[in-house]
């Protein structure tokens, strides 16, 4: 005799489910709420920190614009 499967229980939870508009707004201001914020000179000294990166990039990549037109510049036309 060949018995029926039986359908697989899963241990895990589902979450609750909630539609529209006004449960996704629910559901994403209890999310902010558990964010971990960082305190102002925290957010002003990171803020220098990505200037000054975005900076040195900005240099670099323009150094080597130059130095890549130079080349250019020497290999098709000449000293």
């Amino acid at each position: 005799m060949s018995q029926t499967p039986q359908p697989r229980t899963s241990n895990v939870p589902l979450p609750k489910m909630r539609r529209g508009l006004k449960g996704f707004f629910h559901d994403v201001s209890r999310e902010m709420k558990k964010v971990n914020w960082p305190s102002r000179p925290e957010t002003n000294r990171l803020t220098g920190v990505v200037l000054a990166v975005c900076g040195i990039v900005v240099l670099i990549l323009t150094v080597l614009n130059y130095l890549w037109d130079f080349v250019v510049n020497a290999l098709t036309k000449g000293f």
